[in-house]
């Protein structure tokens, strides 16, 4: 059953044709824009030089701009596991949402439901694992944050879109903000390399080791442990974390 979309094609692709099975990801992006029309016209501007494939309105349209068989301007540079520059491997969906530099809100639930059924389209047309569901600031926590700490990822979990833990929250709570030793906070790095997170900087090479460190450790928190967003490895970081490498 197809999704009902608007089409409003951006310009901005390559013009190779990609293979069905050559999409493996979804990535989901809030849009940062004042407006939605801001966001918009931005996405279908040549001059900018960034699109997706999908956006979602406000109202819950869904706006179809590349078709999902070509290679959209969303990812950027990006890594996950053994991917790199996620761009051709993925496909992007946008949300309308001001974000954090502007005025960072929730997502309605209509935007959330049109989310929805898109992603379970996608993801059983492309046979898409539910663990290659990722943000952008997942796969580029130099530069994103989107689609944040208020996207939400364990709701969506339940309806088979990504995944989660499955810790108790009195057990979450209890760790939160508990220290941990040096070697407990390399172990959790370690998990976030098998999670899939990037093992050094792409971009910003001349920052030292503990910037880094924090920089993956609030990607990680924005989508597992988002009631708490410092870059700080609590023991109920590390918790999430040995819960999720070992799904």
């Amino acid at each position: 059953m197809a999704i009902k979309t608007t089409l409003n094609y951006s310009p901005n692709f390559d013009p190779k044709k990609r293979k069905t099975n050559q999409i493996k990801f979804l990535i989901f992006h809030y849009t940062g824009m004042k407006t939605e029309k801001a966001a918009i016209e931005r996405l279908t501007d040549i001059k900018s030089r960034v699109s997706a494939h999908y956006l979602i309105k406000q109202n819950g349209e869904i706006i179809n701009l590349v078709p999902d068989l070509y290679t959209a301007w969303h990812a950027g540079k990006s890594v996950w596991k053994n991917y790199s520059s996620l761009n051709k491997d993925s496909i992007g969906i946008e949300i309308v949402n001001p974000g954090h530099d502007i005025n960072y809100k929730k997502f309605s639930k209509i935007q959330l439901a049109a989310l929805v059924r898109l992603s379970k389209f996608l993801i059983k047309k492309y046979r898409i694992n539910l663990k290659n569901i990722l943000g952008h600031s997942d796969i580029a926590p130099e530069r994103k944050k989107d689609p944040g700490e208020k996207f939400p990822w364990k709701l969506l979990s339940k309806k088979k879109i990504g995944y989660w833990h499955n810790l108790n929250q009195n057990e979450l709570i209890k760790n939160r903000n508990l220290k941990t030793s040096s070697k407990e906070k390399n172990l959790f790095l370690t998990n976030l390399f098998k999670i899939g997170y990037q093992k050094k900087f792409l971009y910003n090479s001349n920052f030292n080791r503990i910037s880094f460190d924090q920089i993956i450790s609030k990607a990680f928190q924005r989508r597992f442990r988002p009631e708490i967003i410092n870059g700080k490895i609590d023991q109920e970081c590390l918790l999430i974390s040995q819960n999720l490498v070992k799904k």
